[in-house]
């Protein structure tokens, strides 16, 4: 078992309607040294590839993208945002997301500053369920002419179509942890062997 499988184990809450709660580390409060144990990770599974920017979504993924970023040197960490601020502008690149979590639809921008053909694309982010964001930032760097070298997930649940739809879809998905079942009555949680 790794350190995040780990980790979910002591201080993850499984709930109803197939959530795993892990605020307390992840995604409300943040362990950075785990984040960095999981930067080290990604450095290892990516290795050789030509990663010269690493993408992620507001908010969840940011914590996580930045600290991993230190594993990759030169690589900003760009994230799309969930919506428009006067902060913003000159042309973007928007795509579509449904959030599993949130239960609604945002449409993510990226400014075409931070995007560009030129760019060797590392995309990481928090949970994948159904594969709608890292979808839409696939999406993005399309638009971009981007390349995406792989993708970085910290939990996937194995059990919801994502991560099947995004290996089908020929990129080198690395998930640290993935969740094969989870039992919200007895709060078991079994993860897959990797």
């Amino acid at each position: 078992m790794n350190v995040l499988e780990e980790r979910i184990c002591k201080d993850g809450v499984v709930k109803e309607g197939n959530v795993l709660k892990v605020d307390s580390f992840l995604n409300h409060q943040m362990d950075v040294n785990l984040f960095n144990e999981m930067g080290k990770e990604y450095a290892r599974r990516f290795k050789g590839k030509n990663i010269n920017k690493i993408l992620t979504i507001e908010s969840s993924g940011i914590g996580i993208a930045s600290v991993a970023a230190l594993h990759f040197p030169g690589a900003p960490v760009v994230f799309a945002k969930k919506s428009q601020s006067i902060n913003l502008d000159g042309d973007m690149y928007t795509a579509e997301v449904e959030s599993f979590t949130h239960k609604n639809v945002n449409h993510v921008i990226v400014s075409k500053k931070y995007l560009t053909p030129e760019d060797h694309v590392l995309i990481i982010d928090d949970f994948l369920a159904n594969g709608c964001a890292l979808q839409g930032l696939i999406q993005i760097c399309n638009q971009a002419g981007a390349t995406v070298e792989g993708i970085g997930i910290a939990i996937e649940k194995g059990f919801q179509p994502g991560g099947r739809m995004i290996r089908n879809m020929g990129y080198q998905l690395e998930s640290l942890a993935i969740v094969d079942s989870m039992d919200a009555k007895t709060g078991t949680i079994k993860f897959r062997e990797q």
